[in-house]
């Protein structure tokens, strides 16, 4: 009996010196934290901003995706006024929205900073944004196919359908290319020269005010390049700037009224395909359904176009936000 003691007090030494040898490499991390806690909490807040917001240029799929997603944001705050709480939410909640559609279809997702400064000679130009960020983007991506441009006020609300199943499918069966239809502009309805049978490589759609840039597709082709390089033409934003109110949207439209190589490869969609409007915009055609989102329609996409201008931003996204959690329940958790 006496023979086992030593044995029952080694083990009893053995447990202690483990214990002693954890502690001591429990206190040795606490000082290293402690001395590193500077550095630690840097990094912290790098990974969380990276993760919670986003990198600047975001692909899902691979390095050179069919499809890339262009989201103006307002990554650095105001500068006419400083960003509150729910333009953060707004922009967060874009963001979210976009990159989980982009990363469930293997597209492409790049974030453009849209802050209003003037960091062009001419104070004009800065209208003109959207024309420099597609020129840039098709630089950054040179193999990808089409670009979407969307506005932050927007939300995809059928994130399982895709573009090629919503759109690039049944292109000639939605989209049509003479205005002869619908033309609130009362632009020409027909020029010389035009050859209607060449290739789409632009889809925009019409509002009640004419054409809408909030949601649009450009293919990546030579055509387009030239097209960027002539609505970005200082004509354009130094002599008509008091004539345009809307911009580049009112150059593109004197473009196309006139340019028989430009109306040859545009095609326009119905606006609810990728654009549809909340009640209060087009409020002269409050009862027009061309324009509007219906539910159970299951519209593509809805833009709370000009929802600053004595409308609810804020309660706009939340509304629509709860209609698509309430729709894609399981696809929507996974937003947060």
């Amino acid at each position: 009996m006496d023979s086992s003691a030593p044995y029952a007090l080694n083990s009893e030494d053995d447990k202690r010196w483990k214990l002693n040898r954890r502690s001591g490499k429990l206190n040795k991390l606490s000082e290293t934290f402690a001395r590193q806690k500077n550095i630690i909490f840097v990094i912290f807040c790098v990974l969380f901003v990276f993760f919670w917001f986003g990198s600047s240029k975001i692909s899902f799929s691979s390095a050179s995706p069919k499809v890339v997603l262009i989201l103006a944001v307002n990554e650095g705050g105001g500068v006419l006024k400083w960003k509150g709480e729910q333009e953060w939410a707004i922009e967060r909640i874009s963001i979210q929205n976009k990159r989980a559609y982009a990363k469930k279809h293997g597209y492409g997702l790049t974030l453009k900073d849209m802050r209003t400064a003037r960091r062009y000679s001419h104070e004009y130009r800065e209208g003109w944004q959207k024309v420099e960020i597609l020129k840039q983007t098709m630089r950054e991506f040179p193999d990808a196919e089409w670009f979407w441009w969307l506005d932050m006020e927007t939300l995809i609300m059928e994130p399982e359908m895709s573009l090629d199943k919503h759109i690039f499918s049944r292109l000639d069966e939605i989209s049509y290319r003479m205005l002869d239809e619908f033309n609130p502009l009362n632009l020409p309805l027909d020029i010389p020269y035009v050859d209607y049978s060449k290739p789409v490589d632009l889809l925009i759609t019409q509002d009640c005010g004419g054409f809408n840039l909030g949601s649009f597709l450009i293919k990546n082709s030579e055509w387009s390049k030239l097209l960027l390089d002539m609505w970005w033409d200082p004509v354009c934003y130094e002599q008509k700037h008091m004539v345009w109110e809307h911009r580049e949207q009112d150059a593109l439209e004197a473009l196309y009224a006139f340019q028989p190589w430009i109306r040859e490869k545009t095609a326009f969609l119905p606006l609810r395909t990728i654009n549809a409007f909340p009640p209060g915009a087009c409020s002269e055609f409050e009862n027009d359904p061309r324009f509007f989102y219906k539910e159970t329609d299951h519209d593509f996409v809805v833009n709370m176009a000009g929802c600053s201008f004595g409308r609810d931003c804020w309660a706009e996204i939340q509304r629509y936000g709860s209609l698509l959690e309430a729709s894609n329940r399981r696809w929507f958790r996974g937003l947060f």
